[in-house]
């Protein structure tokens, strides 16, 4: 009979395997199995760190690998993969530390060299940021004359009056498909109008699903333009009587970033009162910066067309309440019991805009279910956990069926936990071409009842994800 080590040893091995099958859940399970039988190795902890860091939770990456450098001190692996999940989750500073001691125990260590001088770059502009900071700056819109912009005589699509037309968006879809843009004149008409719709949007949203209408709840897209069109060609495409709700981070990693969110915006333009964007993590400043969409609005329109996003971004609804049974947001729940649909109601998101470190807008964004009872502290390193019973307690006290969230990976494209009150529905298939999960997507009638619905990623032309990232240190997630 195998010794515990021997066993340990062979969960390591068959956590490798479906780690290179980039099933990073099971890996992480049986690492897992791993570390309970020998915790004693700290290669386990490091294999399971880099796992974490796969499937984005990088709080507890960072468990990990300090309990690895707690068993071995002079682990360079461990003091990387927690440098890299500092970054991850924006904080450069204590990524500095870890990557300096990654070239103190190996001088000739060039990886951790450039992503220290890569962290160290970052901390300078984020204290220039800091020193120049003003007051509420003018619009990115002020000054800005669209009427006067000429459209080029060689430009060949479909021209855009004072309002979208479905033409126009049936154009914008096939140009984008075979990697044209539209004319910026065209980003800046449709960034200001949506921004205007969803600025006078209630924080949280309330609606009825009309008696001939089908809504779709959409998770996460992440710049996967072309898993978002499969998604359209299996379920149709947004119309009179077909609703859809889009559940925040459209943009980020994925390297079509400006197409979705230029798609769905003028779709919002076009049907007001039949499309729904919520506001996800990602439609911040902070994680733009970081994670790709700012570099890709610069790289295929100008910083104009990034300050405009910026802005609309910071006007989107937190949430959406469907026929009062249905709470729909990015994140999850509250710190505080006591929080209620009203308290919702109530957020002032337009004098806050980013969502910063505490309260109500940071937690909608941010937080993640789990399934002990409770609250815990988050896997992410930002936010915190909600156990079944304050699931439980939050619908019971708002006379809700479930809530409805995204925001995390789901290897079937989606889940239903919490005894069916928590809801997750992630909408990028292959997320970032590394993780081998479905999407998925929420269809609902007008009678409340949930269909769930999967879908496989399509082939891509071949531009990674996170191509316009303004740093190497993203290559290592």
């Amino acid at each position: 009979m195998a010794s515990a080590v021997e066993q340990a040893t062979a969960y390591k091995n068959d956590g490798n395997k479906a780690f290179a099958a980039h099933n990073w859940p099971k890996a992480i399970d049986l690492y897992t199995k791993a570390i309970e039988l020998n915790d004693k190795e700290p290669t386990y902890l490091t294999n399971r760190a880099q796992a974490h860091i796969k499937s984005e939770a990088f709080g507890y990456a960072i468990a990990d690998a300090t309990k690895a450098i707690e068993l071995n001190p002079k682990l360079i692996k461990a003091y990387f993969r927690r440098a890299v999940a500092h970054a991850a989750i924006l904080k450069p500073k204590d990524a500095v530390k870890d990557f300096k001691k990654c070239v103190e125990l190996d001088p000739t260590n060039k990886d951790a060299k450039l992503k220290l001088a890569e962290c160290q770059k970052i901390v300078r502009q984020l204290n220039f940021y800091a020193a120049i900071e003003v007051g509420d700056e003018p619009s990115a819109a002020e000054g800005l004359d669209v009427d006067s912009i000429a459209i080029e005589p060689d430009y060949d699509g479909v021209k855009l009056g004072d309002q979208i037309t479905q033409e126009f968006i049936d154009d914008m879809i096939e140009r984008f498909k075979t990697g044209k843009k539209i004319h910026k004149k065209y980003v800046y008409q449709i960034i200001i109008a949506v921004k205007k719709i969803v600025y006078d949007e209630p924080t949280m949203v309330e609606m009825k699903i009309p008696d001939d209408v089908k809504l779709t709840v959409c998770g996460d897209t992440h710049g996967q333009y072309f898993d978002l069109m499969e998604l359209f060609r299996l379920n149709g495409r947004p119309a009179e009587k077909h609703w859809y709700l889009f559940n925040g981070d459209f943009v980020d990693r994925g390297s079509w970033s400006t197409e979705i969110a230029l798609l769905l915006y003028a779709y919002k333009w076009l049907r007001p009162n039949g499309f729904f964007l919520n506001r996800g993590n990602h439609e911040t400043d902070d994680m733009n910066k970081v994670y790709g969409f700012e570099g890709e609005c610069k790289a295929k329109y100008n910083d104009r067309v990034f300050k405009l996003f910026s802005e609309s971004f910071s006007a989107l609804p937190l949430a959406t309440l469907i026929g009062s049974k249905y709470l729909v947001l990015h994140g999850g729940l509250f710190s505080d019991d006591n929080v209620t649909l009203d308290d919702i109601r109530k957020v002032d998101r337009h004098s806050q805009r980013q969502p910063g470190q505490a309260g109500l807008m940071m937690e909608m964004l941010w937080t993640d279910p789990q399934t002990a009872p409770g609250r815990g502290p988050s896997k992410r390193g930002v936010g915190m956990q909600f156990g079944p019973d304050v699931t439980k307690r939050f619908c019971e006290k708002n006379g809700l069926d479930a809530i409805i969230r995204s925001h995390e990976v789901r290897m079937d494209g989606y889940e239903e936990e919490h005894d069916g009150r928590c809801i997750t529905v992630f909408s990028a298939p292959k997320y970032c071409d590394q993780t081998e999960n479905r999407g998925a997507y929420i269809n609902i009638g007008p009678d409340y009842k949930l269909s769930f619905n999967q879908f496989d990623a399509v082939p891509h032309p071949p531009i990674r994800p996170m191509a316009y990232a303004n740093n190497s240190l993203m290559s290592m997630m």
